[in-house]
């Protein structure tokens, strides 16, 4: 992406979570700011009827990640985790909707993409979130550790990082530093989505893809990096992280559907979490 320009992958991502919320799967995952921070930009009811089969896939790919990245949240709050650091926020409304008191939340972007968020909650008329500290990196320029302690995160308590829409876009020099990053501090846990490079996946899979990786390329953001399952398993225990549960597409509908494990197809995409526990056997 251009230093002056917010991203447009970002932008698709907000109208997709913005188009969820007017579709028959909208109790999925609910987000009543998504329409409303794309002002003149929302969805319409129109769009929703020519959407076609990837359109929809990805659509509910984004809504899923988002639930089961909350979801694991809630359960990290739940054991005592009081800090929240989004990476690559772009649009992302949790700070707003953010329903721990006690929870600071860090957004991390860069500063074009973060500028424009800014400016579009305030035409939006909605308040920036008091609990919400806006922190913007330039990956390229600055060090993700270095930006956070300056903001305020204390690096001696757990975190629990939101990584969404992300990673494909990395180096993986740049993805292993920044879990290595997250790894440093016991009891921190990342929350993450990737995708299987093309020899991996089957036809449909494959089809799947080169769809997708076409249109990011067209808007200069094209996808660079992808893994295997079992060598990214390897890679995160080998960082300190101690606690990986990693869901294909298949596994995502299954559990959303309640259909039978195995009955739904592996697109190549997944979301992945991985926690380093406070406290690790020797």
């Amino acid at each position: 992406m251009e230093d002056a320009s917010p991203s447009q992958t970002a932008l698709r991502v907000a109208r997709l979570r913005a188009l969820h919320q007017i579709s028959p799967q909208a109790a999925l995952f609910r987000d009543p700011y998504a329409i409303a921070i794309l002002g003149e930009g929302g969805p319409a009811d129109q769009q929703l009827a020519q959407e076609d089969t990837h359109g929809r896939r990805m659509r509910l790919f984004v809504a899923a990640r988002a639930r089961f990245a909350e979801d694991w949240l809630a359960a990290a709050v739940r054991r005592g985790v009081r800090q929240l650091v989004v990476l690559g926020a772009g649009l992302d409304t949790f700070s707003l909707r953010n329903p721990y008191p006690d929870l600071a939340v860090f957004e991390v972007d860069h500063p074009a993409t973060q500028a424009w968020k800014r400016r579009c909650i305030a035409d939006a008329g909605l308040a920036e979130p008091p609990a919400t500290t806006f922190v913007p990196v330039n990956f390229e320029r600055q060090r993700l550790a270095e930006e956070l302690a300056s903001a305020g995160l204390k690096s001696t308590e757990p975190s629990f990082f939101m990584w969404l829409g992300v990673v494909p876009y990395l180096t993986k020099d740049a993805i292993h530093s920044t879990l290595s990053y997250i790894a440093g501090t016991p009891g921190s846990e990342v929350v993450f989505d990737y995708s299987e490079p093309s020899e991996h996946r089957d036809a449909a899979g494959q089809a799947a893809l080169a769809f997708y990786a076409a249109r990011v390329a067209a808007l200069g953001e094209p996808w660079i990096s992808f893994f295997v399952p079992g060598e990214l398993a390897k890679s995160l225990r080998h960082l300190g992280f101690d606690e990986i549960e990693d869901l294909e597409s298949g596994d995502i509908a299954a559990r959303l559907s309640g259909a039978p494990k195995g009955t739904t197809t592996n697109s190549g995409g997944h979301i992945i979490r991985a926690r380093r526990s406070a406290t690790v056997a020797s």
